[in-house]
């Protein structure tokens, strides 16, 4: 791979760590709005769609690991 390509891959991978850490941010925030609901709310539909958002965001958190550590190995 040439210096170029492997700039824009640098370029890619600097991104995706961004986006990780503004969705742990998110994460973050989403968790301590749940947290901060009455216990009551938090075992209702919304407390648990709350739950679904965290796990999604979570999951896309550790997809995005996959990209960056598969770019990485190619940039080496």
């Amino acid at each position: 791979m040439n210096r170029i390509r492997r700039q824009r891959l640098h370029a890619i991978y600097e991104q995706i760590t961004k986006l990780q850490e503004r969705l742990r941010d998110m994460i973050d925030e989403e968790q301590a709005a749940l947290d901060n609901m009455p216990e009551s709310l938090q075992t209702s539909e919304r407390g648990q769609e709350m739950e679904d958002a965290i796990n999604s965001m979570e999951e896309a958190v550790e997809s995005l690991g996959f990209a960056a550590d598969s770019i990485e190995e190619v940039t080496g």
